[in-house]
């Protein structure tokens, strides 16, 4: 259901008093719960909950051929299914923009992080490689999709194992795991997406909160030494001004500097 003009209206009067329908500050997050191992068919799986909003990802490895112009490196494909499950607005067939947009955000925030160290999944230079597929599913729309599909989907790597390889058949043996775990590095790359609501910057909105934007960003940010941004992609129609943006960057960091829980959790 769409949030009428006066639910709009509410929700930019509380967030210009700095408060939220929930109680929250515009910079908090829901409660996130993250459970994992919940497929027993696939590599690696999690659940990710962020109040109402759900999401699953799962993990399948498979061996595959190079691309000529990384011949030592493995692949990572990504894709998103919204489904009518999760809200009355998405529908079965292909994929839509915003499913494709999401499932390229979560692939090119892991993907430029370094977080997974891609020529360890090279099983013979130039022949044969780990094809890494990870599998995006919505359960719910309460808003936030794009950041509960990140933390899910990092819980999903961080859970993964390699399935067993016969090198004589050379092939996988589906349903059999072997006890090694992705070549992960430290650096962990976590995505926000700040939405501006009348003058006003939030995170983590909810789906009455989101439908009441104006415009959205969305981050992706990890540390190794300093924190560094691996992407960036704007959405909505409106602009953010110069302020803005340095203002968002500066939360952005200090968010990130603060996630240690989070990471700890993502990890389990």
């Amino acid at each position: 259901m769409d949030v009428t003009n006066l639910t709009k209206k509410r929700i930019k009067e509380y967030l210009s008093e700095g408060k939220r329908f929930d109680g929250r500050k515009p910079l908090d997050y829901r409660d996130i719960e993250i459970e994992t191992g919940i497929s027993k068919n696939s590599e690696g799986s999690a659940r990710v909950r962020l109040g109402k909003t759900e999401v699953i990802v799962g993990v399948k490895l498979d061996v595959g051929e190079p691309y000529t112009d990384s011949p030592d490196e493995g692949v990572m494909i990504t894709s998103c299914e919204l489904t009518p499950l999760s809200s009355e607005r998405f529908e079965y067939g292909p994929p839509k923009i915003e499913a494709i947009e999401l499932g390229r955000l979560v692939d090119r925030g892991i993907r430029e992080s370094g977080f997974i160290d891609w020529k360890k999944l090279c099983i013979k230079k130039g022949e044969k490689i780990w094809v890494l597929f990870l599998d995006i599913y919505t359960i719910n729309d309460d808003g936030d999709l794009l950041d509960a599909a990140c933390f899910a989907a990092l819980a999903a790597l961080f859970d993964a194992k390699f399935p067993k390889y016969d090198e004589k058949l050379e092939k996988v043996v589906y349903g059999e795991f072997t006890t090694k775990k992705l070549p992960l590095s430290k650096i962990v790359p976590l995505t926000f997406t700040f939405h501006k609501i009348g003058d006003e910057i939030v995170l983590d909105p909810t789906r009455q909160e989101e439908d009441s934007a104006d415009t959205r960003i969305t981050l992706s940010l990890s540390k190794d030494k300093d924190v560094a941004i691996n992407s960036c992609q704007k959405g909505g129609e409106k602009d953010f001004t110069k302020k803005e943006m340095i203002d968002i960057l500066a939360k952005a960091f200090k968010k990130y500097e603060e996630s240690d829980e989070l990471i700890k959790k993502l990890k389990k």
